[in-house]
């Protein structure tokens, strides 16, 4: 068991924490991190909140620290997480305008080849299709 860490928190935090498990626009990730903070308050070790949430000691460790540091705002995710798009919009429109105006036919690799010689983007053909298809613009029949 490591060293003892416990959050402390006036009624206000608490009750804003108590609603937060209600609210229908937090994602459960947040709920959790908020329920972590609770638990400590409440007297719980962090091992039993790590059971309790079935997450990791070094998770629940985390979340508490991060509260300390910079409270309820720290229990959000930060912004720019995840990698960024290699492709903007113009590119996919391109594609989309050889698509309907060509009198060939393209499949998924020749688009992908397509787009990386003449508009020097790199994308995969399986995720170039799944781009397309959302957009309604590729065929869903076999390539």
């Amino acid at each position: 068991m490591g060293a003892r860490l416990r959050v402390f928190l006036n009624r206000e935090e608490e009750r804003t924490l108590w609603e937060m498990r209600k609210a229908t626009t937090v994602s459960q990730r947040v709920k959790d991190r908020a329920e972590a903070v609770r638990l400590s308050h409440q007297g719980w070790y962090v091992e039993q909140i790590a059971e309790h949430l079935h997450q990791t000691v070094k998770t629940v460790r985390k979340t508490l620290k991060t509260w300390i540091d910079k409270g309820l705002g720290g229990l959000w995710e930060a912004q720019g997480r995840g990698r960024k798009k290699t492709w903007n919009e113009e590119d996919i429109e391109y594609l989309e305008n050889c698509l309907r105006n060509d009198p060939r036919t393209y499949n998924s690799e020749q688009l992908a080849e397509k787009l990386r010689r003449e508009r020097q983007v790199n994308l995969s053909p399986e995720y170039l299709r799944q781009i397309l298809k959302k957009r309604g613009s590729f065929g869903s029949g076999p390539e």
